[in-house]
C-alpha cells in the first residue's frame, strides 16, 4: 500500500479531485483509501490536502520531485 492512512479528513474533497487513478473516494463525507493497489505514488492526494490529512507508506513511497522551484 502506498496511503497508509487518512486521519484528520475535513471533507474538502480535494485528495479525490487530484488523484489521476481514482484511488480515494469519498464516503459519508470523508475519504477514504478504496484502490490503494492502483496508486502509482504521484503525492497529488497528499500535497492538496489542505490539512494534510494523507500520510504515505515509506515502503514504498518515492521523494516527490517537482519542475519547479
Amino acid at each position: 500500500m502506498t496511503i497508509k492512512s487518512i486521519n484528520g479528513c475535513i471533507g474538502c474533497g480535494e485528495c479525490v479531485k487530484s488523484c489521476p487513478c481514482d484511488v480515494i473516494r469519498m464516503e459519508d463525507g470523508k475519504a477514504v483509501i478504496t484502490y490503494a493497489a492502483d496508486c502509482q505514488i504521484c503525492h497529488l492526494c497528499r500535497m492538496y490536502s489542505p490539512v494534510d490529512a494523507i500520510e504515505m507508506s515509506p515502503e514504498k513511497s518515492i521523494p516527490v520531485i517537482v519542475p519547479w522551484g
